[in-house]
């Protein structure tokens, strides 16, 4: 008896290997390609490694492949924000009412390296790297390598922002696509441990330094390194292009964050050893043609600033496999079913991250936003039921993003008719005192 084709997953990054798990587990054949070389045999891919916080949408895909425990002894607790002010001043933000609702620093690589050796003990599961994907044919069916091509059962697209198997979909009909660019770009910057491998900064905090139009972030590692970001716009005074020389880079940092300059001899270094990256938001539809379907980046890229890219990446994972279940694997049923449920919630998180990155920038060390954050962490502790903050519910449950946005409007519209209600009763007493 002839066996089944495999179903081909295009990328070994964090999404593909992943699904190639989640596959396996249901007992299909999978083989896995991937353009780079294999994680499990060289070093990180520094410059482009922002770490990553890990929530409850992406441990939950990792419980039900039996990850979650491997990757939370590799993270680093983060508890809230840590907002430092232009002359070293620290507040703490919590994130929510308990270590419940944390977020997990994790190493792209390492949790890249992870999750390809999972994938690898699947006796069904094979893996083929420097393998780049060069098209699909019509049915979506068979996967071009060059010469040679691979058929398949279907071909899950898992190749990032700038995939692959999206492109050949952007060549057929009816096909919609768009991307956007921020005007601001990133560099990574490292911050080194002190010594003994002592953290030198709070260690259970992601560390912002919030500055207007540009901002730095540092998060915890387990070696007590912080794998600092700077996000700033390519050009103008603050931004990238202003910074050409060492001289240039030395004095930015020591008059914008003299904090992290004094802790971090080696910026400069760092600056002009590491690659600036764009950021960019992608939309597109259909998700599927034929067999082939999309996944993660490369059918919905969003910008870091919600830390949601890679919890919602592993979100598809579980959505399409639930949906193969119900389906009875039969892929064209589910693969609709799948994108029906995820793409109204893509496009709400792809807003969310923008959203938030204004927030992380501008408005993080305003007094009024403190309090707002303080009174939504109150209201959500005295009525955890009913109230939940947005931030609360896009990091740490499994509402979908786009419920999650409608459930926070209506909170808000209940707590400012009950605040002005009272407001209102409250002046309507002063004037009866005075008028007794």
């Amino acid at each position: 008896m002839t066996q089944p084709q495999p179903v081909i997953v295009v990328g070994a990054g964090l999404a593909g290997a992943v699904m190639a798990c989640y596959l396996a587990r249901a007992g299909r054949r999978v083989d896995v390609y991937e353009k780079r070389s294999d994680p499990r045999q060289g070093g990180a891919d520094h410059g482009r490694s922002i770490n990553l916080a890990l929530s409850t949408r992406g441990l939950h895909a990792l419980r039900e492949i039996g990850l979650a425990e491997d990757v939370l002894k590799s993270s680093v607790l983060m508890r809230g924000r840590m907002i430092h002010s232009p002359i070293g001043k620290l507040a703490f933000q919590p994130y929510g009412k308990d270590d419940s609702e944390a977020l997990h620093s994790v190493s792209r690589a390492g949790l890249n390296r992870l999750l390809v050796e999972a994938a690898a003990r699947y006796e069904t599961v094979r893996l083929f790297f420097g393998r780049r994907c060069t098209g699909l044919n019509s049915q979506g069916r068979a996967v071009e390598f060059g010469e040679e091509t691979a058929e398949a059962e279907a071909v899950v697209g898992a190749d990032g922002a700038y995939s692959a198997v999206r492109g050949w979909m952007q060549r057929q009909d009816r096909f919609d696509y768009r991307q956007e660019y921020l005007s601001h770009g990133y560099k990574e910057l490292t911050i080194p441990a002190g010594p003994g491998g002592a953290y030198r900064m709070e260690k259970h905090a992601l560390h912002i330094w919030p500055r207007g139009r540009f901002m730095l972030i540092a998060l915890p590692n387990r070696d007590g390194t912080f794998t600092g970001t700077l996000f700033a716009p390519f050009d103008g005074p603050d931004g990238f292009a202003a910074l050409q020389t060492e001289a240039d880079v030395t004095t930015y940092f020591r008059e914008r964050f003299p904090d992290a300059a004094a802790l971090a001899p080696e910026l400069a270094w760092d600056f002009f050893s590491n690659p600036t990256g764009s950021l960019v938001t992608v939309r597109c539809q259909p998700w599927r043609i034929g067999r082939a379907m999309l996944i993660g980046d490369a059918c919905h890229a969003v910008v870091p600033f919600l830390g949601q890219g890679m919890n919602a990446a592993f979100e598809d994972c579980t959505v399409l496999h639930e949906c193969l279940q119900r389906h009875s694997w039969r892929w064209d049923h589910a693969t609709a079913d799948y994108e029906s449920r995820r793409k109204v919630h893509a496009d709400a998180l792809a807003d969310l991250c923008i959203e938030n990155y204004q927030e992380m920038r501008d408005r993080t060390a305003s007094p009024w936003f403190l309090l707002q954050k303080r009174m939504a962490v109150l209201l959500h502790r005295v009525f955890p039921r009913w109230y939940l903050p947005l931030y609360t519910m896009v990091e740490f449950t499994r509402i979908p993003y786009a419920d999650a946005v409608r459930r926070a409007r209506v909170q808000d519209r209940i707590v400012w008719a009950v605040a002005l209600g009272l407001l209102a009763l409250l002046t309507a007493a002063i004037v009866a005192f005075r008028i007794w």
